[in-house]
């Protein structure tokens, strides 16, 4: 059995993790489930993690990784809501980047055995957050514009997708030409740059849009609010360019445009069991019929996470890192 370990945060996130040897015990403890790791991806907020950047920092010596899924190996004598083989959701936060954990069984959500573990893997952080930031702030309906920036990264695809699913149509800005690529399944794709609102206002044939997305900050988000309706929402959620949001008096005084910020965890925090279900069923669902999907630009065996980690933290990365423990 092995884990990727960290005992010190830096820098340089991939210099921090190594890959260490361990065991557990030989009977499973009494209310768990043993798992054997399939597959956990490398997000964003597991490099902030490991640099001391990320809004909440475990103790140390941690081991990496917040979210994944695993296979039901062996069960405690006293476990009968769950079967030898299954599919299950880990627990958000529990160390991810292992081969093997003994987990208490209540805290293990059942999956699709036929689903692709690699998707699945996915499921508790990013589609989540795309789902939300499009239907808790602005009541949207079928055929209204949506914009949002970092359109190329996993939340991106994600809300292009249940944009579509829910009739919805979208902006979605990049930073790099390069990117624009993995932008274009949307109905609109555009770098970004200081004239973003003529652009957008050309290409909608001058729509309000009532809802912007922000993922980068500092300019950025100048250039989002200034494509939006009077009265327009803008919801930040991350700061890919390490910069404070920027967002001018005259945006938000004499256009009335409101910023404000999102995390799924504080979601998730104030979530009643039956909105959580809800959400999940839904996400599992369209991942397990194929209608929603993360690009992969590559997975690694855990012996490489240094590798892993480094290729997630890249600024030319092109889709989603995945970790398979047990490969």
């Amino acid at each position: 059995m092995r884990k990727s370990q960290y005992s010190e945060r830096g820098p340089v996130p991939q210099d921090v993790i190594d890959v260490v040897d361990f065991q557990l015990p030989d009977t499973v403890p009494p209310g768990h489930a043993r798992v054997e790791v399939l597959a956990a991806p490398v997000n964003p907020s597991d490099v902030l993690t490991l640099t001391g950047q990320y809004g909440i920092l475990p103790p140390l010596p941690a081991v990496g990784g917040n979210e994944g899924v695993g296979r039901v190996i062996a069960l405690a004598d006293d476990v009968s809501t769950l079967a030898m083989g299954q599919t299950v959701l880990l627990p958000l936060g529990c160390g991810t980047w292992i081969s093997h954990l003994d987990l208490p069984a209540r805290q293990l959500v059942t999956l699709p055995n036929e689903a692709d573990p690699v998707q699945l893997a996915m499921l508790t952080v990013n589609p989540p957050t795309a789902s939300l930031l499009i239907s808790e702030f602005v009541d949207l309906r079928a055929g209204d514009w949506v914009i949002q920036n970092a359109a190329n990264s996993a939340v991106g695809g994600y809300l292009i997708d249940l944009a579509k699913l829910r009739g919805l149509r979208t902006v979605n800005v990049v930073r790099r030409a390069s990117a624009l690529d993995d932008a274009v399944r949307g109905d609109i794709a555009l770098v970004d740059g200081p004239d973003l609102a003529q652009r957008v206002r050309e290409a909608t044939g001058n729509a309000d849009i009532r809802l912007g997305i922000d993922a980068v900050g500092g300019e950025a988000t100048e250039h989002l609010g200034a494509c939006l309706a009077h009265g327009g929402q803008l919801v930040n959620y991350g700061a890919m360019s390490g910069q404070a949001c920027q967002l001018s008096p005259k945006a938000l005084i004499f256009r009335a445009i409101t910023l404000r910020g999102f995390w799924v965890s504080s979601w998730f925090k104030s979530a009643s069991p039956e909105q959580r279900a809800r959400l999940f069923g839904e996400l599992t669902a369209a991942i397990a019929n194929g209608t929603l999907s993360a690009k992969i630009q590559a997975t690694y065996p855990l012996a490489r996470i240094k590798d892993a980690v480094e290729a997630a933290a890249s600024g030319e990365r092109s889709g989603k890192v995945v970790v398979l423990p047990n490969a």
